[in-house]
């Protein structure tokens, strides 16, 4: 199996974990950790189809999913507001936050810093190990697998993570851009040309 991540060293880690438990019929799941950088601000909504809620729809739609995180996630919980709060300055006459514990999205809308999404999933529930099950026919029995089967869904995720973030930010965009000529056109009746510096192409 091919795993890929973003140093050599868990790399390594990674595939030594999942054939540790691949040689004992075993499976197991994971985390993926998805960073969208320079999204340009203003995608979302402040009620209906907030950002948040429209990328959790799209990663809990993929196969194995278990769980979501955004920004801080669950950790935010044992939080105060003033932990939690991301404070604001400026630089180079734009709005920044110092910290990013919302994630990039603040009140179901981008804010322009990076936006951080983390997905849990199951382990494979195929194993090569005997488990308890039931027939159509309702007789308790047991099922060990055979054939070739993943023992960690993971590494083939990764791929499946990015590019449904991919589709909810271009369809997103797409809605702004309907709704608010938020990208720039010449035969625009009022194009807003102060918002065109967030999508300049960046070299």
């Amino acid at each position: 199996m091919v795993v890929a991540a973003a140093a050599t060293i868990a790399t390594a880690t990674i595939t030594a974990v999942i054939n540790e438990v691949r040689v004992r019929g075993e499976s197991c799941g994971g985390v993926v950790t998805c960073v969208v950088r320079s999204s340009p601000k203003g995608l979302g909504n402040p009620v209906f189809d907030e950002l948040e809620a429209e990328l959790a729809k799209a990663m809990l739609s993929l196969p194995a999913t278990k769980g979501f995180e955004i920004g801080s996630g669950f950790q935010g919980a044992r939080m105060t507001g003033s932990q939690h709060n991301d404070p604001f300055y400026m630089e180079d006459g734009k709005v920044r936050t110092k910290t990013n514990r919302s994630g990039g999205i603040q009140g179901g809308i981008s804010n322009g810093e990076d936006i951080v999404i983390k997905v849990a999933f199951k382990p494979t529930s195929t194993i090569g190990i005997k488990q308890r099950t039931v027939t159509r026919e309702g007789e308790e029995t047991e099922l060990r697998a055979r054939g070739r089967h993943d023992p960690c869904v993971v590494p083939r995720a990764v791929p499946m993570v990015e590019s449904m973030v991919a589709v909810v930010l271009a369809d997103q965009l797409l809605q702004h851009y309907a709704q608010c000529e938020l990208l720039p056109r010449d035969e625009a009746s009022t194009p807003d040309k102060s918002v065109a510096s967030q999508f300049a192409v960046q070299h």
